[in-house]
């Protein structure tokens, strides 16, 4: 049975097809038949109990530069739409929070993916600390004299906003490094939250993994290898991606995070994984599904849609 799927994004005509999810996933939901809708978080209004959109009708091919068409704007009760695909991109500030209060008013009759709740609960380098014995040394803060003594313990460190995404500030700081005062000044006037130190892994020249998890279950895994010269592997910042099998540490991490990511409700999870050791649980908009694909991986958005559909379906 067709169904009604509203996909909330960063405009369509600002995404990079290449590399983003949400994309891949309309391009899968359109070949099974669902009649799919755009819109903004921005178009998303709450009549007392009731929540409604300023959905677009929209059709995506995978053309570059070509990718999408939209229909005239309609006025939808969210609670007709079968499946929202909250896909998008952070910062995770107070109008995402917002949005997940509003989608949280229709889910589950409507199911809203990832589940707005649990997505409020778990931001990104915060819901990780669940798993502290999986991770390195990590210190959340903007305490001058905790990052000195965090410092002093562990030398080489990685200094990195709490809600940033994407590889942005992102910075290895050394032992010895003099330009350490500057960045604090600069992370103190920029940043209002905590930050996240974390002691510096060389082995992330080797690559930084993106795994992907569906509702708990491993689904596919790429390796993210940093561009020469730069410390961060994310694909927008240069990485490159290579094809990838799953160690058994990271089997380990994973079959420790599925039942807490399933209870959750937390369907489509991206977890970063550096020799070994989980750094985040991306649970807002995680990337790698069109990776895994292009190197000739698992079908991440048809695992998506099977899931999906069950789960409408039950």
């Amino acid at each position: 049975m067709p169904l009604k799927v509203a996909v909330q994004m960063d405009h369509i005509s600002s995404i990079n097809i290449a590399g983003d999810s949400a994309f891949a996933m309309m391009l899968e939901a359109q070949a099974r038949g669902h009649e799919l809708f755009h819109y903004t978080p921005d178009r998303l209004a709450m009549w007392g109990e009731e929540v409604f959109g300023g959905l677009e009708p929209v059709e995506v091919r995978d053309e570059k530069g070509n990718h999408f068409t939209l229909g005239e704007k309609q006025r939808i009760n969210m609670a007709d739409i079968d499946v929202v695909l909250m896909r998008q991109d952070p910062p995770f500030d107070l109008a995402y929070i917002a949005a997940t209060h509003m989608l949280e008013k229709v889910h589950p009759n409507t199911l809203v993916v990832n589940d707005p709740r649990e997505v409020r609960n778990a931001p990104e380098k915060l819901f990780v600390t669940e798993f502290s014995d999986l991770m390195p040394p990590t210190l959340v803060t903007r305490d001058r004299d905790e990052i000195d003594l965090f410092r002093k313990q562990y030398g080489d460190i990685v200094m990195k906003p709490l809600f940033g995404h994407g590889g942005a500030a992102v910075f290895r700081i050394t032992q010895d490094d003099l330009n350490y005062g500057s960045l604090y000044d600069f992370f103190a006037a920029t940043f209002r939250e905590p930050w996240v130190i974390q002691q510096f892994l060389p082995n992330v020249k080797h690559g930084d993994k993106r795994i992907l998890l569906v509702d708990g279950e491993f689904a596919g895994a790429v390796n993210r290898v940093p561009a020469e010269g730069d410390l961060r592997s994310n694909m927008v910042r240069g990485g490159a991606a290579r094809e990838s099998e799953l160690t058994e540490k990271e089997r380990e991490i994973c079959a420790r995070l599925g039942p807490s990511l399933k209870e959750k409700g937390l369907i489509l999870v991206g977890i970063d994984v550096i020799d070994g050791k989980l750094t985040e649980i991306n649970v807002t908009a995680p990337t790698g599904i069109r990776a895994v694909a292009k190197l000739g991986g698992p079908d991440v958005a048809a695992h998506v849609w099977d899931v999906l559909e069950a789960k409408v379906k039950s």
